[in-house]
């Protein structure tokens, strides 16, 4: 029993592993919103191609601290 948890337990990490080396890092700056569609200006663009899925972070604003 814990030979099988152990080998399921291996598989879960490599296939976690598997998943985050498939994700590629790209910079963008947003140069018009039209409704639902967003265009974007991209560095190293070619680790795209159409139909990927891609998340969006927006820039995080520092909060201005005072008396």
């Amino acid at each position: 029993m814990k030979k099988v948890l152990a080998i399921a337990m291996a598989l879960a990490f490599t296939a976690s592993a598997a998943s985050v080396s498939v994700a590629a890092s790209v910079k963008c700056t947003v140069k018009s919103v039209d409704g639902s569609t967003v265009t974007m200006d991209c560095k190293k663009a070619s680790k795209l191609h159409a139909g990927d899925a891609v998340k969006v972070k927006t820039a995080k604003k520092k909060a201005i601290e005072g008396c």
